[in-house]
């Protein structure tokens, strides 16, 4: 019985990994730099370790933000996936973290209880994060930049890039996983199973999600908001994955949608870009408002039917 109430986790991790997976390497692949089916195999493989390794930090901040039942934390998840499975049909970057965040919330109104400050953590968590993202991204290029326009020759800039370029790779799949595992399974850390087994089961599912990435998803943040030549993008996923870990440390999880926009923007920005395309920045700024509040009413809608039919 208990492996039933895992089912929708095991659905939003799939979701979650399809959808944010562009976050990884939707620059990369979008400009030319990576081809796109090595990126998901590797990917999905340092997105299992990341869980797995780093990820149990994020389990206790979820797993201890409402007290709500087992069966109703499961419907949770759920209701997130369901959320998730809608932001990607129409192309938009969505956060697990709000959805699952939005669905708790939305469930605890009527049923239970929840954690003010971490909930307050987590809301201001969403704050910062693109802030945090554009900083790091804006340093980072200026900083790689130096090196790779003045100190390299055309020989070794392009061997440089190749390395670089999978190299964040790998660690931005790795800081996702740590980051985002817990908002897969972390509701059931006080409830379910032992920690180890929460993360490999949350693991595998974004890693089976990354293998069949959502390319509507990857487009929009790989060349939507602004074109990227091959180093911005390796600049921006870099500052995307050192956001992501740096949450996973104090074990705030955190959108990696949101990470990889501020990146993009202090790329672009560090690059002299000036230009920006704002319909699809409200577009994703749309995703970020919208997808707590439709997780929430999704929440509530699902949980109202199930009383009037049962």
């Amino acid at each position: 019985m208990n492996l039933f109430y895992l089912i929708p986790a095991i659905l939003l991790g799939w979701s979650l990994g399809s959808n944010n997976s562009s976050n990884v390497f939707g620059p990369a692949v979008a400009s030319g730099l990576v081809p796109y089916k090595k990126a998901i195999i590797v990917s999905a493989f340092f997105v299992f370790v990341g869980s797995v390794v780093g990820g149990r930090n994020g389990l206790n901040t979820l797993g201890a933000l409402t007290n709500l039942s087992v069966e109703l934390l499961s419907l949770a998840l759920f209701c997130a996936f369901l959320t998730m499975i809608f932001m990607s049909l129409i192309g938009l970057p969505a956060s697990a973290t709000q959805a699952v965040v939005g669905s708790l919330i939305g469930l605890s109104i009527l049923k239970g209880d929840f954690n003010s400050s971490i909930l307050t953590r987590i809301f201001v968590s969403w704050i910062l994060t693109p802030i945090g993202a554009l900083v790091f991204a804006f340093i980072l290029y200026r900083l790689l930049a130096l090196t790779f326009r003045k100190f390299l020759g055309i020989t070794a800039q392009d061997r440089f890039l190749k390395v670089l370029t999978w190299i964040v790779i790998c660690y931005s799949a790795y800081s996702l996983g740590a980051n985002n595992v817990a908002n897969v399974t972390g509701v059931f850390a006080k409830v379910l199973f032992t920690p180890f087994l929460l993360l490999i089961i949350g693991g595998t599912s974004i890693a089976i999600g990354i293998l069949t990435t959502n390319k509507k998803v990857l487009y929009t943040i790989g060349k939507g908001i602004v074109e990227l030549d091959h180093f911005s993008s390796s600049v921006s996923i870099l500052g995307a994955g050192v956001t992501l870990w740096i949450y996973s440390l104090v074990g705030v999880p955190i959108s990696a949608a949101q990470a990889t926009i501020g990146a993009i923007v202090g790329v672009g920005l560090a690059a002299g870009t000036r230009t920006f395309d704002t319909t699809t920045i409200m577009k994703v700024i749309f995703g970020w408002v919208g997808t707590p509040m439709i997780s929430g009413i999704i929440s509530l809608t699902v949980l109202f039917l199930i009383q009037l039919l049962f």
